[in-house]
């Protein structure tokens, strides 16, 4: 049972932090898919593939948090690139304080572990 519980947590928590990881990968500059897919796949723990990642995209495109632009590739198809939007900027900024916040709380309650009873 604790393994099935992890396993969901795990799961849980990696589809909560996707979309933070997405828009701030793209708000260093314009990406196309593959680059956000690689820099994703070096964060630890997260365990993406291209199956998860395009469709969250196509939704921050449906909502306005991205813009796209599609340019030739002398490496073969024409790449989708990704730009955040103003509106995409100010949400991630929002999100940003959100999970600091949240990071600086768990941070601390951790930190109390086996200290208080």
């Amino acid at each position: 049972m604790t393994n099935i519980f992890y396993n969901n947590w795990t799961t849980q928590l990696r589809k909560g932090l996707l979309d933070l990881c997405i828009l701030n990968a793209i708000a260093r500059g314009r990406l196309y898919g593959y680059d956000i897919v690689r820099q994703l796949r070096q964060v630890e723990g997260l365990v993406i593939s291209e199956g998860t990642v395009y469709p969250i995209l196509s939704r921050l495109h449906r909502d306005g948090m991205v813009e796209t632009s599609l340019e030739e590739s002398s490496e073969g198809p024409a790449r989708k690139y990704y730009l955040l939007s103003q509106s995409g900027q100010e949400l991630l900024e929002r999100m940003n304080r959100l999970w600091t916040v949240i990071l600086e709380g768990v941070r601390k309650i951790q930190s109390r572990k086996g200290t208080e009873q």
